[in-house]
């Protein structure tokens, strides 16, 4: 599978190690605006989990400035577009018109229109769509869904999933919400698909919070009404620019016991009622190797990808609006459309 890589800042560069690690992928072009990373030289790189930059050897692929032209290259089948958030549909629309595959980064879209027109576009072409949403990826997290959907737990109660990190410094863009959505739409859409893929969608949302985002500050606690379960909650944002440390974590309850997950701690456990501290898979793979190897194997058999398939990535979207929304006017309960 020949890729080509849109956009060389964080995402971008943690596609790139990932996709040297997939056996039968080689990436064949790259594209972005800035002439240091398109030498290369991505030393400069830093995002809130994963190590330094590094330095890529580019000298055997195309290196393209605009998407028209990396989508338009007829020796490319599949598209990654890891672009600021307010290019992903222009540049997964221009891939798929090419007729490519694409895999785009996480938030799907800024809205739910565009999102609803890259999946219609993508199933009248016939070729594969899927967003990054990682975390279905994350082992700590995949160890919850298959607790969850085994029944071993029993029903569940209560869930909270919390994740935060400091403000991003890597493109101003990300502090303009018009480019980016915010900052709790981009960090906290992961644990809003999360709750859509364990729970489906919610009955409504309610959210408090605050929005500062030049000061680095955008912060929210949502609720997620769900019938049978007491509470849901999804919460965190950023802390301000500087030194604060990323971390997620979950904690569900249910009739049988109670699934933990902090990255800060030492990794996921079940505490069954009653009964002794089962650990449970949370590290050790790549996942971002993991959901790009899943993406290709799609590709590979033209199959629409439903263990992420790009409905829910839109629901996220329209999910993390709607927690924004509420927030924004002073926690009023709305209801999640059908």
């Amino acid at each position: 599978m020949r890729i080509a890589v849109l956009g060389l800042g964080f995402m971008g560069s943690t596609h790139l190690r990932a996709l040297k690690k997939i056996p039968g992928v080689e990436v064949v072009a790259v594209m972005d605006q800035d002439e240091q990373r398109l030498s290369g030289d991505l030393s400069s790189i830093q995002g809130n989990i994963g190590g330094p930059g590094e330095r890529f050897d580019f000298s055997g692929m195309k290196r393209y400035r605009t998407i028209e032209e990396a989508t338009a290259d007829p020796d490319v089948e599949a598209v990654d577009v890891c672009l600021p958030t307010h290019l992903h549909a222009p540049a997964t629309l221009a891939a798929l018109s090419q007729g490519k595959h694409v895999l785009v980064e996480k938030p799907m879209a800024l809205n739910e229109a565009d999102c609803d027109q890259m999946i219609s576009e993508a199933r009248r072409r016939n070729r594969v769509l899927m967003v990054a949403q990682v975390l279905r990826f994350v082992p700590a997290y995949r160890s919850l869904a298959d607790l969850l959907r085994g029944g071993k737990l029993g029903a569940v109660r209560s869930a909270i999933f919390r994740r935060r990190c400091a403000a991003p410094t890597w493109g101003p863009w990300e502090f303009d919400a018009s480019k980016s959505g915010g900052g709790v739409f981009d960090l906290l859409i992961h644990d809003a698909d999360m709750c859509l893929h364990l729970f489906g969608p919610p009955r409504a949302v309610s959210a408090t919070g605050h929005e500062d985002l030049p000061q680095g500050i955008d912060t929210i606690l949502a609720r997620l009404e769900y019938p049978g379960i007491g509470f849901v909650a999804v919460t965190g944002g950023w802390h301000h620019v500087g030194q604060y440390p990323f971390s997620m974590e979950y904690t569900v309850v249910a009739d049988k016991g109670t699934v933990e997950y902090s990255s800060a701690g030492d990794g996921a456990a079940l505490y069954p009622a009653g009964g002794a501290k089962e650990s449970l898979p949370s590290d050790g793979s790549d996942w971002y190797q993991a959901e790009i190897q899943y993406f290709l194997d799609c590709c590979r058999k033209a199959a629409w990808p439903e263990f992420c398939p790009p409905e829910e990535s839109a629901a996220a979207v329209r999910l993390t609006r709607l927690m924004v929304e509420s927030r924004r006017r002073g926690g009023e309960r709305l209801a999640f459309p059908a």
